[in-house]
């Protein structure tokens, strides 16, 4: 029975169940992703270059076939994926990280509402000498 306690244990562990949800949404980001590069971007490139897909672009050396197209296309869907999860991801993460982060690090002066670092004793605006700050 302990085992079962042990596994249930392991389960329920908030690392596994965001390791669900990761790979949940992750999959559920590639199939949106997938549908913006065939439905959108594809007949873009079409519009452009005339072809809508690059993947029947061969050469032939020596009897070796180099499908030079499918590495085309796999890599243009990489840079999408990876664009995708720069903009939409990582940038409004890190501009919230940087807005938490700056109001962590400063306060209001209670005298001209001014933001000032934490550390400070003295306003360096209306030089008010702050409630609580030590006297160096």
């Amino acid at each position: 029975m302990s085992v079962l306690n042990d596994f249930k244990k392991f389960l329920l562990r908030g690392n596994v169940i965001d390791l669900a949800v990761a790979v949940v949404i992750g999959t559920a980001f590639a199939a949106v992703v997938k549908a913006l590069v065939n439905d959108i971007l594809t007949p873009i490139i079409a519009l452009i270059f005339g072809k809508p897909s690059f993947e029947n672009l061969s050469f032939t050396i020596n009897g070796s076939h180099f499908l030079y197209g499918d590495f085309i296309n796999a890599l243009f869907t990489f840079i999408t994926i990876a664009a995708a999860v720069f903009f939409f991801v990582v940038l409004p993460v890190n501009s919230l990280t940087a807005r938490r982060a700056k109001e962590e690090e400063t306060k209001e002066c209670p005298e001209c509402t001014m933001e000032i670092p934490i550390k400070a004793r003295r306003c360096p605006e209306c030089t008010a000498q702050l409630a609580g700050a030590s006297a160096a």
